[in-house]
């Protein structure tokens, strides 16, 4: 037996939300819990479907490669589970991306990353988590608080949705784990226990997007799997993507930052094509029949909350509800994979789900997170409209060196690999310091 607080500690943890990254944080923990409560808002659907509380599974999803890898390596057969059922491969040479400096080079990679719709990812998680005899489900249920004292959580407060005269329940646990998403009011209900403030970086560069689903049309070889056509800094402030799902189908968005918003429906969608720095991607959709109506998502500001620096003891906090990025780079499932793996991972070396395992866990999500909120934030505070985020002389710096790789890469293939690699989260940025890269980017002198 374990000392009280240890990692050895295998009693009860609570799961605050039950989407992706919920799910993954409840798979990770089992066998180190001796109960996973699983609280959900909503109501699961019996098979792959939108819910409203996933607001943003109507636009584009990717795992990238290490997202992937994380995924498998937590699931095994997971990703072939995923191909199975209509998942796309997509290797980064396969996707047509017109990057601020001009259309990325050809080449042949390795790394490549998985498209499909949201549903059909987190029902595929879901249906092995349901598998776990050791989770329980409250679904149609919500956590109104949190119990404990500044120190030390030790469960939550639930209730039914939707009845403010439901009986509140208290939930006991050695762990908490807040996977409730970008609007989640642990932070609140912290405060309310009278624990100070969590440190937090923001940056706003009032991103919105909007998104609509495709048939393929019959035959169709544009020559690319996927198209990407990048933000331009500062005159060019929409993207364009169109990524293969599952039922021989695309779903195209395209994202804006701040003052570049669509109008409604069908009619703003069409304007914001006709409005992209190139004609790609409305000249691909022009043969195309739709497959749904256009929605529209605003998904606020990039936060990071850092409870690696200050949190109760028993708490984690995974996904969107520590980090969310600007949804325009793609990292947000990703990372919220990488995240969970770091979970398991303090799960192991402790032998439980204890105080020690939750505070591993903390600063190992943190860690998960670290490249996608530098690379994500700091590319948004180039738009001079965009609020918060890092300055200074190091992200001017910054700036220069990766505006000269990203102009190399438009020619250089070598160059252009070790920038997917980057993007794809397989390799750290000092990857684009590497001798190589280095001697082929100053070679060029910075210009494609």
């Amino acid at each position: 037996m374990g000392v009280p607080g240890e990692g050895t500690e295998r009693g009860t943890a609570v799961v605050i939300g039950g989407g992706l990254a919920g799910l993954l944080a409840a798979w990770a923990l089992r066998g180190y819990a001796e109960r996973i409560v699983m609280v959900e808002r909503d109501r699961y659907p019996e098979g792959p479907a939108f819910r409203s509380g996933v607001p943003q599974a109507r636009h584009a999803h990717l795992l990238l490669e290490a997202g992937h890898r994380a995924l498998d390596e937590l699931m095994p057969g997971a990703r072939e589970e995923l191909l199975a059922a209509g998942a796309v491969r997509v290797p980064m040479s396969g996707v047509r991306w017109l990057s601020a400096a001009g259309w990325l080079a050809e080449y042949e990679s390795e790394v490549a990353f998985l498209s499909c719709t949201r549903p059909l990812l987190d029902h595929a998680v879901l249906r092995r988590v349901r598998a776990e005899p050791s989770v329980r489900w409250l679904e149609n249920t919500d956590v109104v608080g949190v119990l404990g004292t500044p120190g030390e959580l030790t469960g939550v407060q639930v209730r039914a949705r939707g009845d403010a005269r439901a009986r509140v329940r208290e939930l006991r646990a050695e762990m908490v784990v807040d996977a409730s998403g970008r609007t989640s009011s642990v932070p609140a209900w912290l405060a309310r226990l009278g624990c100070p403030p969590t440190p937090e970086e923001r940056v706003d560069a009032g991103v919105s997007y909007v998104s609509r689903m495709y048939h393929r049309p019959a035959g169709a070889d544009p020559g690319f799997d996927a198209l990407y056509l990048q933000t331009k800094a500062p005159g060019a402030p929409r993207l364009g993507v169109v990524l293969p799902v599952e039922d021989g189908r695309w779903i195209a968005s395209v994202g804006s930052m701040r003052g570049a918003q669509a109008e409604p429906g069908a009619a703003g969608f069409d304007r914001q094509l006709r409005l992209l720095r190139d004609p790609s991607l409305r000249e691909l959709l022009a043969g195309a029949e739709p497959a749904g109506a256009v929605r529209g998502f605003w998904p606020g500001p990039g936060l990071r909350r850092h409870y690696e620096r200050r949190a109760p003891r028993g708490l984690v906090v995974i996904g969107d509800a520590v980090c969310t990025f600007n949804p325009v780079y793609g990292q947000g499932i990703t990372v919220s994979a990488l995240g969970a793996r770091a979970l398991r991972a303090a799960a192991e070396r402790h032998g439980g789900i204890g105080h020690r395992t939750a505070h591993t866990a903390r600063k190992g999500i943190a860690a998960a997170a670290d490249t996608a909120w530098m690379l994500s934030s700091s590319e948004d505070v180039r738009f001079p409209t965009t609020t918060g985020g890092p300055t200074g002389v190091g992200v001017r710096a910054q700036h220069r060196y990766l505006d000269r790789v990203i102009r190399r890469a438009t020619v250089d293939p070598g160059v252009c690999k070790a920038l997917h690699e980057v993007m794809s989260m397989v390799a750290a940025p000092t990857a684009l310091l590497r001798p190589a890269v280095l001697g082929a980017v100053l070679r060029g002198g910075g210009r494609g």
